[in-house]
This record gives C-alpha cells, sequence and structure tokens, in this order.
C-alpha cells in the first residue's frame, strides 16, 4: 500500500505537470510515494457501448486499486483551452463507472502548471469542484504559472514566492495523511 500515489493529469510524454508532481513527490521523505506516469495509461475514449463491448481493463482496475489504497493522492492537472484535457476527463469518466466514490476518505492534493501566466487554474478550479463528488477531499491546491519561467529541472521552482507556497501546501496537505 502506498501512502501517497501521485500522477498527473496528462498523458503527453513531455508533460510539465509530470515534472511538477515528479519533483513535488521528490519533496516528500517520510512517506512511501508511488509515482505514475500516465503517459504509460492509454484508455479508450469512454462511452456506454465501450464499456459494454469491452468492460473494464486491467490498467483501470489497477489505477482504481492503487487509488483506494492510497491515503493522500497528488494531481497534478494540464489544462486544455481552460479546461482539463479530455484524456484526464476521460480517465474520471472510466474510474467513476468502476466505483463512483474511488477517492472515498481520500487527502487530494491538486497542482496545475502551465507555460502561461494563470497556471492552468481554469482546470485546477474546476477539478477541486468535481472530485468531492468522488469521495475527496481536496484540502489544499497550488498553482505554478509560467512553467519555464519558474521551474528548473534541476533546482525545482525558482521563485522563492512560489517556492514558499508550494511547501507550505505540501506540508499541509502531509500533515492531513
Amino acid at each position: 500500500m502506498s501512502a501517497i500515489l501521485a500522477l498527473a493529469g496528462s498523458n503527453s510524454s513531455t508533460s510539465i505537470n509530470f515534472k511538477l508532481v515528479q519533483y513535488t513527490a521528490g519533496l516528500i521523505g517520510d512517506k512511501e510515494v508511488q509515482l505514475l506516469n500516465m503517459a504509460n495509461y492509454p484508455f479508450p475514449l469512454y462511452s456506454e457501448d465501450n464499456e459494454r463491448e469491452m468492460g473494464f481493463s486491467n490498467s483501470l482496475v489497477e489505477l482504481r486499486d492503487d487509488i483506494m489504497k492510497a491515503k493522500g493522492v497528488i494531481i497534478s492537472l494540464n489544462e486544455h483551452n481552460s479546461n482539463p484535457s479530455a484524456y484526464f476527463k476521460n480517465v474520471l469518466d472510466w474510474l467513476s463507472r468502476l466505483e463512483i466514490k474511488f477517492l472515498e476518505d481520500t487527502e487530494v492534493l491538486l497542482m496545475s502548471t502551465s507555460p502561461g501566466k494563470r497556471g492552468g487554474l481554469g482546470s485546477l478550479e474546476i477539478i477541486e469542484k468535481l472530485l468531492p463528488r468522488f469521495g475527496a477531499n481536496v484540502g489544499a491546491s497550488f498553482s505554478l504559472p509560467s512553467f519555464y519561467e519558474n521551474f528548473d529541472s534541476e533546482k525545482g521552482i525558482t521563485d522563492s514566492a512560489l517556492a514558499e507556497t508550494h511547501q507550505r501546501v505540501l506540508t499541509e496537505f502531509l500533515s492531513k495523511i
């Protein structure tokens, strides 16, 4: 059982949200963290026909089981046109068909980043309101604007005020697990 499951809402092989969640997971030293790269989880577009004809894939069942075993989940969301990506919405659709309360009593840290100055806030706000329907307790969130100006792959978050906010939010999340 993982204490914390960490993933990005993106299936891109070059996801900046995966880089942010990977960095965040690396800051957690006293708890077990399972980091998932969603680029390795292809799911067909959800439809009732697909569910009836194909059922639920082993990878979907394993993802649901990993989520339900975790005490906390960290998700960094990408954004397409101020909304969650179709990929991430599709993952939520499949998971909710398998088990509607797949996040029951789970602490969730939501993050987002983008190359732009809003840092994926549109997606973050939508998912922050949606996840409690699946049982999540979204107690903390963080948005990193202008990823390429504020993040370095070796140093992490380079803006000191943003780095401080990120650490405070992470500490708050960890205190609930």
